[in-house]
């Protein structure tokens, strides 16, 4: 309107077409957009800008983290003491591992078959009957070995616990080093008299303390500050009483019969860089067991709640905390003041010295509690039983080494029938430790009950089929073997998962493992080995799977290479083979 006519368009795409209604001249107008583009170079001061915020949000990165990881370590430093420590009781000797029928037959089976042709008849139907008859002594030998060695595990735990009980002291400091080997402050157990326990607490230096403590600026943003000398020396000083209650708490729940402590805290010195004892005293049981211990500032409350306590950091006339520390006096103190008194760099050999002590503290090394570890019910294989009771035929000769088939993922066998007498398990291993395990499983994948998981804890299960032989060590790799006799299985297992998992203490991988190879062998020698994955993002896996099958309607065991896995390691394996984790 007002233009000389009115227009409609055509509505095709990006152009359209209009005609004045009045009879002016048509005209066509393109609505395309220049596309062409031009460049855009950022300005020096862009670029400047734009470091200056990639380097200022680095920095406020660093800052939290920093500020995170602060939060954190006066968190570890300070609640020690709210732990809770199981209170000793009388050791439990577990049952001897069953054994049945079926397992001392494949045994006696292996033994009497070796070396014999498949196509020796006669002589395998002898050997079979040589083992029937011999099955039934070897299991009523074996049971009868195994009930013995339980009663004297039985009396010997229970002189050891008696021991306890009446405070013997080398009974008492074995088993109160044993539970402090895993203190963040370690503890050391020096001697009983009567019922009154000594120990020695290595506290860390108050050099070794931050010097910073996250804050808040002005305008209420985070920001990390420096401490001041009294607040990281109160820092320094709740540390102390929180691993002082600690060791205490778990000295008294360690040993039923001690009614009191006597705690001295050693530390190195600021100023002379000397070792030092910086607090002592005495608790009793009852101080400690009657206190409800619920903040980190209840740490405090070792200074109070103890008798003849003294310490280096005190507090002035006004209220506040010194801001030096010195070493206290222990003239008093006959023990402390021996120490102190032979506290060398180089001590003489045989002589007390505050120096070892100190380095053994400072190491604070925890045991590996399986290492050395001896098998109790370590069965007693067939060969060795028959050898020393019934003096027959002479051992057979050692098969010559057979060349192992390799295996790779994926790919099934099926097992020979010399692999029913018995299937040999070897998982040989460097660079990092690892547990062989065995899940004896239905077809659903899972056990029926915990007695058909076999792992360091319990070796052996149904009747002994199934079995874990211990870790030794060959030269640079480590072994650990174990053996499955298919034909004593019970009914119920369908599959058997051969399974590793990574030591849960060092937050290790499956990438850790070098030269991992699990190989499986025959009586005769036959068999089979397989490299595992070193994945880096597992912790526990499956290697290798032995499951029953039917082919052309005849039973067998079949064999599959797996090495797939679970990251969240031992938990995560059992879980899935529907083993209950508490």
């Amino acid at each position: 309107m007002g233009s000389g006519g009115t227009r409609v368009s055509s509505g095709l795409g990006p152009f359209y077409a209009s005609s004045s209604l009045s009879g002016s001249r048509r005209t066509t107008t393109s609505t395309r957009r220049n596309t062409q583009s031009r460049s855009a170079v950022p300005s020096a001061a862009q670029l400047e800008r734009a470091r200056r915020q990639a380097e200022k949000a680095q920095l406020e990165a660093e800052r939290d983290a920093a500020i995170a990881q602060l939060r954190e370590l006066r968190r570890q430093t300070t609640t020690v003491h709210l732990q809770t420590f199981p209170s000793a009781h009388a050791p439990v000797i577990p049952d001897v591992p069953r054994l049945g029928l079926p397992w001392a037959l494949a045994e006696a089976q292996a033994f009497h078959l070796q070396g014999v042709g498949w196509l020796a008849r006669a002589e395998r139907s002898g050997a079979k009957q040589r083992a029937e008859a011999d099955a039934h002594a070897y299991l009523a030998a074996e049971t009868t070995r195994l009930n013995s060695v339980r009663e004297q595990l039985t009396d010997e735990a229970g002189r050891w616990w008696q021991a306890l009980l009446a405070h013997d002291e080398a009974t008492v400091c074995e088993a109160v080093n044993a539970a402090f080997s895993d203190n963040p402050a370690a503890g050391c157990a020096l001697g009983v008299d009567g019922s009154v326990l000594s120990v020695l607490m290595r506290h860390q230096d108050l050099d070794s303390m931050p010097t910073q403590t996250p804050g808040l600026t002005s305008s209420g943003r985070p920001t990390l500050k420096n401490l001041t000398k009294r607040d990281r020396l109160l820092w320094w000083l709740t540390a102390m009483g929180s691993n002082v209650i600690a060791t205490l708490k778990e000295g008294f729940a360690t040993a039923p019969g001690i009614t009191a402590i006597d705690l001295a805290v050693l530390t190195r010195l600021p100023d002379s860089q000397r070792l030092g004892f910086v607090a002592y005293g005495r608790w009793t049981r009852q101080a400690i067991e009657t206190i409800p211990w619920r903040e980190p500032e209840d740490a405090l409350r070792f200074l109070d709640i103890g008798q003849d306590v003294a310490c280096s950091v005190t507090t002035t006339s006004s209220g506040t905390l010194s801001s030096t520390l010195r070493p206290l006096n222990t003239a008093r103190i006959p023990g402390l003041q021996e120490l102190l008194d032979h506290a060398q760099e180089e001590p003489e050999a045989g002589e007390p010295s505050l120096a070892d002590l100190d380095s053994t503290l400072s190491t604070n090394t925890q045991p590996d509690n399986r290492a050395g570890h001896s098998d109790p019910y370590r069965i007693m294989p067939f060969a060795d039983w028959k050898h020393s009771h019934l003096a027959g035929p002479p051992p057979m000769p050692q098969q010559p080494p057979t060349a192992l088939s390799p295996l790779v993922a994926g790919q099934t066998l099926v097992l020979p029938e010399e692999a029913l007498q018995g299937l040999g398990i070897v998982f040989t291993f460097a660079g990092a430790d690892a547990d062989l395990t065995l899940f004896l499983t239905g077809n659903d994948g899972t056990v029926t009950g915990d007695e058909d998981f076999v792992f360091y804890n319990q070796p052996s299960t149904a009747s002994g089929a199934a079995r874990l032989l211990g870790k030794q060590q060959e030269g640079a790799h480590t072994a650990e073997r174990a053996v499955i006799h298919l034909s004593a299985l019970p009914g119920h297992v369908q599959r058997v998962a051969v399974a590793i998992n990574m030591d849960v203490d060092t937050g290790l991988t499956c990438g850790s493992l070098t030269h991992a190879t699990l190989a499986m062998q025959c009586v005769t020698g036959t068999g089979w080995t397989f490299n595992p994955p070193a994945d880096p993002d597992i912790r526990a896996m499956v290697i290798a799977e032995l499951y029953r099958h039917n082919v052309n309607g005849q039973a067998v065991w079949k064999l599959r290479a797996i090495g797939q896995g679970w990251a969240e390691g031992l938990d995560g394996l059992a879980r899935a083979h529907g083993v209950n984790v508490e």
